[in-house]
């Protein structure tokens, strides 16, 4: 437990006092879009990787893919969990374990290897990828470390970022080491989970162009159609995000920006999601292939439910007609003529 008077360099969340018990209009609206994102997106992620890791072939884009829709999977898998969190006035239920787990999830989120286009070999690009989830793990164990459960004066349970823990043996402001630690968490969190992984996706975009130019081969329409609309998506999704979590850092306490900011960030963290749920819609939009593939799929099944039912009917059916005509043979035994 963290003592009363260790909350206020904390954050200034934490002084907070509890509101009403009532929920505002906004916070059941986030809660719904939480839990309408989850849903969706836990169902859209799994089809995709059903499709895909079983219906398409092995190839360079296949790997990326899949990767993209195993990171937004646990993206909107963990999603379920903060929304009971908020659902129960913002206290955390799960233990304190959990609370770190689920913070770590948030930030696994894997850098788009788009340049893997380059190389044709695709064992080099399942390790890269490996590499990349990896380099991803790691990146979130500070989160882990500082993620805490606290326990407010009015009874509340938070999962939130405790800064007063493994404290210096020398003397220091406790204040001012709190506020340098959320400072260093939030631009971590700003360049490793946004401004990275742009410029990756953009650096690769433009290396992947050129190198195409200077063989002579022409763009592939497809390709350069989804890598634009992803990275318009991610820029919109997560922009806001990490625009108030500065903000909030940076501002100082009490300051009408950094009010805001605090108002606006449970808003701007549902809109972030939203990138998870659009990422599958645009692998379906941008690959005709694909749509065929999920059309092939989905006749596929009924073919086979059908298939199940019809022959299951006809078992039934044959089966009754068996019985009707033993019982009848009892019942009628056949006349024996005499010679």
């Amino acid at each position: 437990l963290i003592q009363q008077g260790t909350l206020k360099p904390i954050s200034g969340l934490l002084q907070k006092p509890q509101r009403s018990l009532k929920m505002s209009s906004m916070s059941v609206f986030i809660i719904f879009l939480h839990g309408l994102f989850s849903s969706i997106g836990i169902i859209e992620n799994l089809f995709i990787l059903g499709i895909v890791g079983f219906h398409i072939r092995r190839s360079v884009i296949r790997i990326w893919i899949v990767n993209l829709a195993a990171s937004d999977l646990l993206a909107t898998a963990s999603l379920p969990f903060f929304t009971i969190y908020m659902a129960n006035g913002n206290t955390w239920t799960f233990g304190t374990h959990f609370c770190r787990i689920h913070s770590s999830v948030f930030f696994l989120l894997v850098l788009r290897p788009v340049w893997a286009q380059n190389h044709r070999n695709i064992h080099l690009v399942a390790k890269i990828c490996g590499f990349i989830w990896a380099l991803a793990i790691i990146c979130t164990i500070p989160f882990y470390i500082f993620r805490d459960t606290i326990h407010r004066p009015d009874g509340k349970i938070m999962c939130y970022y405790s800064y007063t823990q493994y404290l210096p043996r020398e003397t220091f402001n406790l204040e001012s080491l709190c506020k340098q630690r959320q400072e260093a968490l939030a631009l971590m969190k700003f360049f490793l989970a946004f401004l990275m992984p742009l410029i990756v996706i953009i650096f690769s975009y433009v290396a992947v162009n050129v190198s195409l130019v200077h063989r002579g081969c022409r763009r592939p329409f497809h390709f350069v159609r989804l890598v634009v609309a992803l990275v318009v998506s991610f820029v919109l999704c997560w922009a806001p995000y990490h625009f108030f979590i500065i903000i909030e850092v940076m501002v100082p306490t009490g300051h009408p920006a950094h009010t805001f900011a605090e108002k606006a960030l449970p808003i701007a963290a549902t809109i972030g999601f939203l990138n998870s749920v659009l990422n599958p819609i645009l692998y379906v939009f941008s690959c005709p292939d694909l749509c065929s593939k999920i059309r092939h799929s989905l006749g596929a099944v009924m073919e086979n439910v059908l298939v199940e039912d019809l022959a299951e009917m006809a078992r039934c059916r044959n089966s009754a007609r068996s019985s009707v005509s033993n019982n009848e043979i009892s019942l009628n035994p056949r006349t024996v003529i005499p010679p």
